[in-house]
């Protein structure tokens, strides 16, 4: 069994309310958690407007998928418009 996990930080550009960073961030939890089967959760920066700073967790068989689907949600994360992304690191365990 292999663990990858990943933290992913962002921009919000042009959001001016927590009320609105909320949306946004829940529309994209649910958006990853239904299209890659993981788990995800803000662990930092909750009472920033514009920044905001994820944790993805994905349970495979091998390092390498577990590498590649962290790869392809910072890459969906990447193509969303609303977002600005900003770093993102992957540890596999």
């Amino acid at each position: 069994m292999t663990i990858g996990t990943c933290r992913i930080e962002f921009l919000i550009p042009g959001n001016n309310s927590l009320k609105g960073k909320r949306c946004i961030l829940n529309s994209l939890k649910t958006q990853i958690r239904n299209r890659f089967n993981c788990s995800i959760a803000e662990v930092e920066d909750n009472d920033l407007w514009q920044k905001s700073v994820l944790a993805v967790a994905v349970v495979s068989n091998e390092s390498k998928h577990a590498d590649q689907e962290m790869a392809k949600i910072a890459k969906f994360i990447e193509s969303d418009g609303r977002v600005q992304l900003l770093d993102y690191s992957t540890k596999i365990l």
